[in-house]
């Protein structure tokens, strides 16, 4: 308990407050109220609009990938990457289940199935050895790609997710599910600004996607990103994401059902003036992140820090508690004075409607669920 106390009065000095603390707000404090006003002067306030390109091309240079699509928000992000990827109606996707709900929704929503496979105790992220050991029971290797032995239905995608900003162990993940004629999608909402051997995440996969929502590290209040070094790709997504309309200077032609998933331009604009203080926004989550590591270390508590060859973003900062009991006591004491903390979340399967789930063991996975709380990690 002393250890508990000795944490709520060290987040306070931090955030220099007595008032609660959130566990993630976000900071404006560049050229956001300036570009706001220019949006709406300009009348472009909808889904055209200068920022709307101005944010492509930002995420495009952050990622080092060749084209960005700008989308509503991060769960359209991921819903038509998988369309993109050829997920279809009846297909399965290999995907964890220790993940924000939206992961699996996405998978969902193209009438598909996910296949929870667990977790590397390390990242927190989708296990390639999880992988490897399932295609390796479950896997059939045919020409037009991999099914699933036991149902029958195919493989036609792999979604990990950055869990909390912590890079999965990509080139591992992508070997084997290119073995297995698998292409893979990273879920990159929690980790922009992250890096795996020197590259942005998303920009490994076939397609990368990203989330702008209010808790984001970058927000513009809602909103999301496709990116990729596939062009063409790219610019299928660009079309499917603004209706699938064909150009034309006046007649309204769609050829395939598309979507009305377009990033309006106020977004936009919010977006690119967050994305100019990214640096400063990683440099200061960097610093809490190292001042986290010193206090913990000397309470005994395991402070969550980046894997080798990786830079973590530090988006949702977490301890690991020795238990389950541990980890509610924390939770209790904590937001009993004004600290909000929060457990992961639960596990995918424990939700009834993917409750019937194929999966594994998911013993890494459970054992993170038990222990692991997110503590106050905003910027400012």
């Amino acid at each position: 308990m002393n250890a508990i106390n000795e944490t709520i009065s060290f987040i306070k000095e931090q955030y220099k407050t007595e008032n609660p603390i959130p566990l993630h707000t976000p900071y404006f404090g560049g050229n956001e109220k300036k570009y706001l006003i220019e949006t709406i002067d300009s009348t472009y306030v909808s889904s055209v609009g200068a920022y709307v390109d101005q944010f492509e091309l930002m995420m495009e240079n952050i990622t080092q990938t060749s084209k960005t699509v700008a989308v509503v928000n991060g769960t359209a992000a991921i819903q038509v990457a998988l369309r993109l990827i050829g997920v279809k109606t009846g297909d399965e996707v290999l995907t964890q289940a220790l993940t924000f709900v939206a992961t699996a929704n996405a998978i969902a929503y193209q009438n598909a199935t996910p296949v929870f496979l667990d977790v590397d105790l390390d990242t927190m992220g989708l296990s390639p050895k999880a992988v490897e050991i399932f295609l390796d029971e479950f896997g059939d290797l045919r020409q037009d790609g991999c099914y699933n032995k036991k149902t029958g239905k195919k493989i036609s995608a792999c979604l990990p997710m950055h869990t909390f900003g912590f890079p999965v162990h990509l080139i591992e993940l992508i070997e084997i599910c290119n073995k297995w004629k698998i292409p893979v999608v990273e879920d990159a909402a929690e980790s922009l600004g992250s890096k795996y051997k020197g590259k942005s995440t998303g920009s490994f996969g076939k397609l990368g996607t990203f989330s702008f929502n209010g808790n984001k590290i970058v927000t513009c209040g809602g909103g999301g990103a496709i990116v990729t070094n596939d062009l063409k790709l790219g610019q299928k997504g660009k079309y499917l994401t603004t209706t699938a309309k064909i150009p034309h200077p006046y007649e309204f032609v769609h050829d395939e059902m598309g979507y009305n998933f377009r990033m309006p331009n106020l977004n936009a604009a919010l977006a690119c003036a967050q994305l100019e203080q990214l640096d400063d926004f990683l440099q200061n989550k960097r610093k809490l992140a190292n001042e986290y590591k010193t206090f913990f270390e000397s309470n005994g508590i395991i402070f969550r820090t980046e894997t080798p060859d990786t830079e973590a973003n530090y988006w949702l900062m977490c301890i690991e508690l020795e238990n389950k009991s541990e980890r509610d006591l924390f939770l209790k004491s904590t937001n009993k004075n004004n600290v909000m903390t929060r457990p992961i979340w639960k596990l995918m399967y424990r939700l009834p409607m993917y409750s019937n789930c194929q999966r594994d063991e998911q013993l890494n996975a459970e054992f993170l669920e038990d222990r692991i709380v997110n503590i106050p990690s905003s910027v400012r």
